[in-house]
């Protein structure tokens, strides 16, 4: 008995050590207005290690996508994160992007200084490759953009599926669209690769558009970044400006904050809830080509041909492939956000 009292307090050192231990994250981003926001949270957070960013085309084509990554990391003074290019189209489509809501060069037309930082020549889903395999069981993927990269990452490597700690998009939705009746944009932008990464075989928490939209900073949270300078929170706090006033415009009382709220689900899960379903996406309808499908009673109807029609006999059960988030803390999650911007 001694000796075991004798390791309480070996033994409470080594659990307050692992829960100081920042967790190893890769962001995958199309910055972006809200990107850029979701990155500096992440880079201002230390209970995140940010290994990589890793670019994919989406609300800008990838060059502009590579350039605004290296002057955010740049601005935050983070030289130490890769930063590397990847895809430069969808699987099968047309990349659509989205100047509308994030300014001609994707960040509210803000012209930040020439980076000093340089780009990792390794192709973006090798990248994430070779990351996951250095620390397996350790990372995190936050995809924040269209899933391009983490579909041909998983593709040309799916051993890194289950090496992968978790991946914790931003993307979807169980309640309708944001580009139409169904589809959100990071999906709709490339289904084909959505649905690689919801059928690989890990667990993906999907943080969609629909509570993201009940996730928005209004001019109140914005007067508490103009309150405080720096480099990094003036920088903020005009992106928050353009895209409130964009969103105001639209009909919104604010803007959605859609990617930062990936990354703090990360940060702090108690910031979100999730329910396990079963998620698959739309790749062939006319009107609903990008939608995530949920599936909220976790099984479908059996249905068997019984001469010249179908019986329903039973149902058949669904294994979860998604934890869908369903609902935010979004006061607490604006002051974390604020917070950890304010001054920077």
């Amino acid at each position: 008995m001694k000796k075991l009292l004798s390791l309480i307090p070996f033994l409470a050192q080594c659990f307050l050590a692992a829960a100081q231990t920042p967790q190893r994250v890769i962001i995958d981003t199309d910055p972006g207005v809200d990107d850029a926001m979701a990155i500096l949270l992440a880079l201002n957070s230390p209970e995140l290690k940010v290994e990589a960013l890793t670019v994919v085309p989406g609300n800008v084509e990838a060059w502009q996508g590579l350039e605004n990554a290296l002057k955010i990391v740049s601005l935050a003074g983070r030289c130490d994160v890769h930063i590397a290019g990847g895809a430069q189209h969808p699987l099968n489509q047309k990349l659509i992007t989205a100047q509308f809501w994030h300014g001609k060069n994707g960040l509210a037309g803000v012209e930040l200084p020439k980076s000093t930082c340089t780009a990792d020549l390794r192709f973006g889903p090798d990248l994430i490759i070779e990351t996951v395999h250095r620390y397996p069981y350790e990372v995190t993927l936050i995809p924040i953009g269209p899933l391009t990269n983490i579909a041909l990452a998983v593709s040309k490597d799916p051993s890194i599926v289950p090496l992968v700690k978790d991946i914790v998009i931003m993307g979807g939705s169980i309640s309708g669209g944001n580009v139409n009746g169904a589809a959100e944009a990071n999906i709709y932008n490339d289904p084909e690769a959505a649905s690689i990464v919801f059928n690989a075989g890990w667990t993906v928490t999907m943080v969609g558009s629909d509570v993201g939209e009940r996730t928005i900073i209004t001019r109140k949270y914005l007067a508490e970044l103009q309150a405080q300078h720096g480099p990094e929170s003036d920088f903020v706090a005009k992106l928050a400006d353009f895209y409130i006033t964009r969103s105001e415009n639209s009909g919104y009382p604010g803007a959605a904050m859609y990617d930062p709220l990936a990354v703090a689900a990360v940060i702090d899960p108690s910031l979100v809830t999730l329910k396990a379903m079963h998620v698959d996406v739309e790749t062939k309808g006319e009107f609903t080509r990008g939608e995530t499908v949920a599936n909220r009673m976790g099984s479908n109807e059996n249905n068997v041909l019984h001469g010249d029609h179908y019986e329903i006999e039973g149902v058949i059960e669904l294994k979860p492939n998604a934890r869908v988030c369903l609902a935010s803390d979004a006061e607490r999650f604006l002051r974390l956000f604020t917070g950890r911007i304010a001054g920077k």
